[in-house]
């Protein structure tokens, strides 16, 4: 019984936490909402996109530390309870991306998933970013990073840990984020998406956007016309 208790507190809180989203709040304040502009995602990716690398740093860097924080104090608080760790973790992800109060479309899920990898090792955190970074650099797709990461992850905990019931716990929120990254790849095959050098290069990706959003205006204009004629 008490072992459930644990399990129900655990989602509850790991949601709730998720559900802070400090992209949208900031986006909010500043006047806009973060998921029409940009990548168009909750995140701290976008948060650089729209309001600049600090900002986005330091909403890459709460959503961290949220999954970390909420990870290190539910397992504190029930040592006994099996599968705190992956279950807490992954409510925290879908907290994230699936927010209540944001109609449920929220981030993409890669900063918790960092924080929750770094609550579990921080060496294997440290690991994964320099290979991720790698990658990214290599690839030049910043959605390579949450793909791969997401993929890889479960599997090294599963082998470090030999715990196969965690990693099938953590793969609930693989397939979320590979469902989410389908846009990504969309993009990418149609030659629109942002690339990870705009870090760099911001005034180039900036007039591609520029162009795509026009083409899409244009696109949903023409929609609308037609839709009105044959009304």
């Amino acid at each position: 019984m008490q072992i459930a208790i644990a399990v129900i507190l655990s989602i509850i809180a790991g949601y709730l936490v998720g559900c802070i989203n400090p992209s949208y709040i900031i986006a909010k304040l500043k006047g806009f909402d973060i998921r029409k502009s940009g990548s168009r995602n909750a995140g701290g990716s976008n948060a650089i996109i729209t309001m600049g690398k600090l900002i986005g740093a330091l909403c890459i860097v709460f959503d961290i530390l949220k999954a970390f924080a909420i990870i290190g104090i539910m397992v504190a608080l029930f040592p006994e309870a099996p599968y705190l760790y992956s279950i807490t973790g992954v409510a925290c992800i879908l907290g994230h991306m699936f927010p209540f109060y944001m109609g449920f479309k929220g981030g993409k899920g890669l900063a918790c998933l960092g924080g929750m990898i770094l609550a579990f090792n921080w060496k294997v955190f440290l690991i994964m970013l320099f290979i991720e970074l790698v990658l990214a650099i290599v690839i030049d797709y910043i959605c390579v990073v949450p793909i791969t990461a997401s993929i890889a992850y479960p599997a090294v905990y599963g082998l470090m840990t030999a715990n196969l019931a965690g990693a099938l716990i953590i793969l609930v929120a693989t397939a979320a984020m590979l469902w989410k990254h389908l846009e990504n790849l969309k993009r990418i095959r149609q030659g629109t998406e942002l690339h990870f050098s705009y870090l760099w290069s911001k005034n180039k990706e900036h007039e591609k956007t520029r162009i795509i959003e026009n083409v899409r205006k244009i696109d949903e204009t023409q929609v609308n016309t037609i839709w009105r004629e044959k009304k």
